[in-house]
């Protein structure tokens, strides 16, 4: 048996958390992050981590700085045999990654040296990856660059948002887990290093990363779209509308006679019944099929058009016009 911390803060970290709870180690407290506006009422809750923790009866600590003496001590005091995070959100100083005998694991969502960094599941899809996975590793000093101790992949499935596959992801990462857990314990663990020249880079995501470059292939905007869903999603402009871009498809369109055979990127090919089509970069199309006006509901292609009027040859933009 092995006595554990667990760091972890959003819906991702859950399954992990839960499968070390029903094991046959010892979750001796929580560390998550203080809570925080969250939601589109923007109310302060606790995260998701936190909510399941209390549910347990399990002591939490959420420090607002790292290096907190208060917080460090409270952690000693524990002592723990070894620390799991997932999904934390902030990096851990040297001190804390001493503290337990094990050291601290991590349950990381992609398959490492790749995708280092906060957003490993967003950057995948957006890079119209086919497979992901995870990695368990031993945290060091350098971000998501300790030596690796088991390791399992996943299909991107074509379908897939973010959300989805975070959600598999989850759930993988917490069978691996457990399974690591029990190698350290029984002594049969092995570390392997990472190769840190294929190492890339999966920096966090910002609202910035959702406008769409029209002047990309249609797949490519397609995985934008994929990638930043649930938050903070493709989007673009129409006039002064700026709407967002909820599901899409690349498609082969087919222009009606008299129709111009190099359209612009951005322009709308077709705009009726449910077909919404946007000519992209590399001759390519692009069907958006759910949309939603900034600070509206969201709304299939037919709906949109019912009330919200647009034409071939209108041009969706980078910036309000």
């Amino acid at each position: 048996m092995v006595k554990t911390v667990f760091f972890g803060t959003p819906e991702f970290a859950v399954p992990t958390l839960e499968r070390l709870l029903s094991s046959v180690h010892t979750v001796v407290a929580v560390v998550t992050q203080p809570d925080r506006p969250r939601g589109r009422g923007r109310r302060v809750s606790a995260s998701p981590v936190k909510q399941t923790a209390k549910a347990h009866g399990l002591p939490v600590l959420q420090p607002v700085r790292m290096s907190d003496p208060d917080f460090v001590a409270a952690l000693d005091e524990t002592s723990p045999d070894l620390a799991v995070v997932a999904a934390y959100g902030r990096l851990l100083p040297d001190q804390l990654l001493e503290l337990p005998r094990f050291g601290m694991i991590n349950v990381h969502a992609s398959l490492l040296p790749k995708y280092r960094g906060a957003a490993p599941i967003h950057r995948a899809i957006m890079a119209g990856e086919t497979e992901t996975g995870i990695t368990i590793i031993k945290l060091v000093h350098e971000m998501d660059a300790g030596p690796m101790l088991s390791s399992q992949s996943l299909a991107i499935e074509p379908a897939d948002t973010s959300v989805t596959l975070e959600r598999r992801l989850a759930h993988l990462g917490a069978d691996l887990l457990l399974t690591s857990v029990n190698d350290i314990a029984s002594g049969r663990s092995t570390e392997s290093a990472q190769d840190h020249e294929q190492a890339t880079f999966a920096p966090k995501i910002t609202r910035d990363d959702g406008l769409i470059d029209w002047g990309a292939p249609a797949v490519a905007i397609h995985n934008t779209v994929r990638g930043l869903h649930p938050w903070p999603h493709a989007f673009s402009y129409v006039g002064e509308r700026r709407l967002l871009l909820l599901r899409t498809e690349p498609v082969v369109h087919q222009p009606s006679e008299g129709s111009p055979s190099e359209p612009v990127a951005g322009e709308i090919l077709a705009a009726e019944g449910d077909r919404l089509i946007v000519a992209a970069g590399d001759h390519t199309s692009l069907a958006i099929h759910e949309l939603q006006p900034e600070g509206r509901r969201a709304l299939g292609t037919r709906a949109f058009l019912a009330g919200h009027r647009l034409a071939p040859g209108t041009l969706f933009q980078q910036s309000a016009s």
